[in-house]
This record gives C-alpha cells, sequence and structure tokens, in this order.
C-alpha cells in the first residue's frame, strides 16, 4: 500500500451493508404481506430487494433467519415492553397483552398467514418461524410480571405461575388461531382476547386483585362488536 492509497471507510461500508439488509428484510415481509406465503424463496426475496441471492445468504446465512429478522423488525416487543408503565402488576399484565395484539391489528395480512402458517401440519412451513428460544423468551417475561403480581399481593401466592402463563397463553393462542382463520374479525380480537385472560386471572385473585380484574371485564365486554 502505497503513501496515498487509504483505508476503506469502515464506517461507510457498514452503513450499506445495513442497508441492503434492510431491504432484504422489507422484501420478504412484503412478499409475505401480498401473498400470505410464508415460505418464499430466497431468490424471490434477493429479486424483489435488487441484491443477488449471494449477498442475501451472506448477510443472514439462511431464509429461516431472513424470517426471523422480519419478526423482530415488526416488533421489538421486548424493548417496547420494557417501557410500559402501569399502576400495578395486572394492569401491567394487560398492557402487554395490548402490546402485543395491536402489531396484529395494524397489520393483518402481514400476521395472519404467520398465524396460519403455525396451523399447517403439512410440513411445507417452517415450523420453527417461531423457535423455541424465542418463544421461552417471551414466556419468561410473562411469568415474571405475572410473579410480581403475586408477590404484591394481587394473585394468591397458592397458585402456580408456571400453569397461570400456561393457561393465559393457551387462552391467547386460541384467540390468535381463531382470528387467523378468519372466525374472529381483527376488531374483536384484543377483547376477546383480554377477557379470557381476565377471567383466568380472577380465579387466582385475591381481595385485593379482583376489583382491577373486574373493571377489565366490563370493558373488555363492551368493546366487543354486536354479534
Amino acid at each position: 500500500m502505497t503513501s496515498t492509497q487509504t483505508l476503506p471507510d469502515t464506517g461507510q461500508r457498514e452503513r450499506a451493508k445495513e442497508e441492503r439488509r434492510q431491504r432484504i428484510v422489507r422484501a420478504a415481509r412484503n412478499l409475505i404481506r401480498e401473498t400470505g406465503d410464508t415460505n418464499p424463496s430466497m431468490r424471490l426475496i434477493a429479486s424483489r430487494a435488487g441484491v443477488s441471492i449471494a449477498t442475501a445468504y451472506n448477510l443472514f446465512g439462511s431464509k429461516q433467519a431472513v424470517v426471523l429478522a422480519v419478526l423482530e423488525d415488526q416488533q421489538n416487543f421486548m424493548e417496547k415492553f420494557s417501557g410500559l408503565e402501569a399502576k400495578n402488576p395486572i394492569d401491567l399484565v394487560f398492557a402487554a397483552h395490548e402490546l402485543a395484539v395491536s402489531y396484529y391489528i395494524q397489520d393483518p395480512e402481514f400476521y395472519r398467514p404467520l398465524w396460519r402458517a403455525l396451523l399447517d401440519s403439512s410440513g411445507k412451513n417452517d415450523a420453527s418461524i417461531v423457535p423455541p428460544e424465542r418463544q421461552a423468551k417471551t414466556r419468561a417475561v410473562w411469568r415474571t410480571v405475572l410473579l410480581r403480581a403475586q408477590e404484591e399481593g394481587y394473585l394468591d401466592k397458592e397458585e402456580s405461575i408456571e400453569w397461570l402463563e400456561r393457561s393465559l397463553t393457551h387462552s391467547a393462542t386460541g384467540a390468535m388461531l381463531s382470528w387467523a382463520t378468519g372466525a374472529l374479525p381483527t376488531e374483536a380480537l384484543l377483547p376477546s382476547a383480554g377477557l379470557g385472560y381476565a377471567y383466568i386471572l380472577s380465579a387466582a385473585a385475591t381481595p385485593k386483585g379482583k376489583p382491577t380484574l373486574k373493571k377489565r371485564i366490563a370493558a373488555y365486554k363492551s368493546s366487543l362488536p354486536s354479534s
């Protein structure tokens, strides 16, 4: 290297790399939204993004990694969850619920296909679209909030936090799958899932926690669209 040569601008190179990465993520997201196919080929994603298939693989390593990046790009749930504020731990549970559901309500064309993919047992869709590590992290967040509610006297200390979290997850999953298949309209998703949460937590609530849950039940009932 001569004295007149300079090292490449590392910052500029990284910015260009990130720009290509974002183009690939946007391309995958738009393809899922437009086609309902949660398993687009890497070649198609790369073509839509205006990059070579080699670039796509170099940046992500696999198509699954692209889809997971799409999910992270859309949600950043953990980051937003950390900024939530509530009067008490019970209200925090519902604040987190409403945050999670808000993504689906705002972009149903994107999320409905993803949830339908979870129903697909044919093996055509990648069952690891929501990998165990991600599920475990999300469930740990919910258990932390429920434990706090128990420690502060809103939930009975004899109740199992693990089983409470599982019951809430099963209830929410049922509502999500009904929505994904069209049985539940988008405007009914938040109050329907929230009502399930409130009924389950009411069974474990102490006298201190019951008034908050009673208000939640009434509010969600009044928010349900007329059948």
